[in-house]
């Protein structure tokens, strides 16, 4: 992906501030941040709305970091390195205006983003750079690059199904990562996923387009994240699965962007997983 270069290095430990501090992933990330041996927790940000404000960010750990949980979010970023962002779009877009105007770098992990919030946040990383993916999961990525191998070697006589299962609270369907495996498998066979996608079936359908790529969603209970990808040929059908059981596959990866978005001497540029894992 196109970036410019920063000729300053980078000595750790990382100054990490986290968005949505006292939500699930947020304690997730802090507590990642905690149990590292090369990050430090410089900022925690979160809704003027939440009664978290100006408690401390690792209360809940039983530690006092001195980092109070801050609405403000010049104060929050003010001594950061770098943003890690789980919220939602708007929130998101909101922080990464500050991050550019601070030269804040961001790791994205945020779903639900629209094409035009896309754009947006593409023109941000003109002025910082972001490491953006619907999935930080390290396993969840090397699933992507199965999929674009599987899609590469049979892109005729195969129907495409995506499934995906998530916990009760989660708000956009289908997941970003199910969407994500959908982009990269339409991508490998030459087609755009907006042209082929079929999100809904219900009543006479009539029979399925050979063309198209299936998306399925379910949601229920505390089911973390699960996702299948269906290849169904004649005589033989391919499942490519990732399950996961725990958030801190997601904390874990994020950090492994933060070392890279820190490191490799861009100071601008959209990166992905894949420029983070070296599969591109």
């Amino acid at each position: 992906m196109t970036a410019t270069t920063s000729s300053a290095s980078h000595l750790a430990p990382y100054r990490v501030a986290v968005a949505g501090a006292s939500g699930r992933m947020g304690r997730m990330l802090i507590e990642a941040i905690r149990a590292s041996d090369d990050c430090v927790l410089t900022g925690a940000l979160d809704i003027p709305a939440s009664p978290s404000i100006g408690s401390d960010a690792t209360a809940f750990l039983g530690y006092a970091s001195g980092v109070p949980i801050t609405a403000d979010l010049q104060a929050g970023l003010k001594n950061a390195d770098v943003l890690i962002d789980f919220t939602r779009p708007e929130g998101t877009l909101a922080h990464l205006q500050v991050c550019a105007q601070l030269g804040v770098k961001a790791v994205v992990g945020t779903t639900g983003f629209t094409a035009a919030q896309k754009s947006e946040m593409t023109a941000l990383a003109g002025q910082t750079a972001i490491v953006f993916a619907p999935n930080m999961s390290v396993g969840v990525n090397v699933t992507f690059k199965l999929l674009q191998m599987a899609a590469k070697a049979m892109p005729t006589g195969y129907d495409i199904e995506i499934i995906e299962a998530h916990h009760r609270h989660k708000v956009d369907a289908p997941s970003g990562t199910a969407l994500k495996m959908g982009e990269v498998i339409a991508e490998a066979l030459g087609r755009d996923l907006k042209d082929c996608a079929v999100y809904a079936r219900e009543g006479v359908t009539g029979e399925r387009d050979p063309s198209s790529i299936g998306f399925a969603t379910i949601r229920g209970g505390d089911i973390v994240g699960d996702h299948t990808v269906l290849f169904a040929g004649t005589g033989e059908r391919i499942e490519i699965t990732h399950k996961s059981s725990s958030r801190t596959t997601y904390a874990q990866g994020s950090l492994r962007a933060v070392r890279f978005v820190c490191t490799q001497g861009q100071s601008t540029g959209m990166f992905d997983m894949f420029d983070v894992l070296g599969l591109n």
